[in-house]
């Protein structure tokens, strides 16, 4: 589907308000920007399967704002498996009081991730190539972790508890998921993960479920908070 800059920008300013998220022009042609550095680096980088503009919009911006009524502000955010920096940039754009540390294993991807936050003049955000479970080295906790399209649940719980602040939230942004695989997230955010996570802990998971606006899409947001 081929559509012009001004149309492309409208499609995520309508498609926001969804969401219960106002953006205005500027936000829109940061993420236009965004954009068109995605398809132009994904020829050599392998960014995104996801190369219609439409879809682009759609898919991957409109989705990444699911989640931003949830993020306090001024929080400290970690993006884990960002890629090509969904959601953590677009919720960036938005909610500028957040901190905000971009991790990626791939060493293209995180030049990707830096290349972008030069080009759209973020500050108070960063990208680094780690690998998720050597993320707990650096004795860093975040207010907020979050992920989309990373792994299993449990996986993403598993790694998220390390680097989480003692009242943080995880949150993974997914399409269909099975009670089976909620459920397993859940056990493992409620047991003691060797000597990282003290006995006693518990955490409070919602399910929330939704469709990305213009397209049938059911897609998922798992959010879990400590339960105190």
């Amino acid at each position: 589907m081929q559509i012009g800059s001004t149309e492309w920008e409208d499609i995520i300013i309508s498609g926001a308000k969804f969401f219960d998220v106002q953006i205005g022009s500027k936000e829109a042609r940061q993420f236009s920007t965004h954009a068109g550095e995605l398809i132009k680096w994904n020829s050599k980088t392998n960014l995104t399967a996801i190369t219609d503009p439409f879809e682009v919009a759609v898919k991957h911006f409109l989705d990444s704002l699911a989640p931003a009524r949830i993020i306090p502000a001024g929080s400290s955010m970690l993006d884990i498996g960002s890629g090509g920096g969904f959601p953590g940039i677009p919720l960036k754009v938005i909610l500028p009081s957040l901190s905000v540390s971009l991790v990626d294993s791939s060493r293209k991807k995180t030049s990707f991730l830096k290349h972008v936050i030069r080009t759209l003049g973020l500050e108070d955000i960063n990208a680094c190539q780690a690998r998720v479970e050597n993320l707990s080295e650096n004795k860093k906790r975040f207010d907020v972790v979050i992920c989309r399209a990373f792994s299993s649940l449990d996986k993403f719980v598993e790694s998220a508890l390390p680097v989480l602040a003692e009242n943080g939230i995880m949150i993974a942004l997914k399409g269909k998921i099975s009670h089976e695989e909620i459920e397993s997230a859940r056990l493992r955010g409620n047991q003691k993960q060797g000597n990282i996570i003290a006995s006693g802990l518990s955490y409070d998971t919602k399910i929330i479920k939704y469709s990305i606006p213009y397209i049938e899409s059911e897609r998922t947001l798992m959010i879990m908070k400590r339960d105190h």
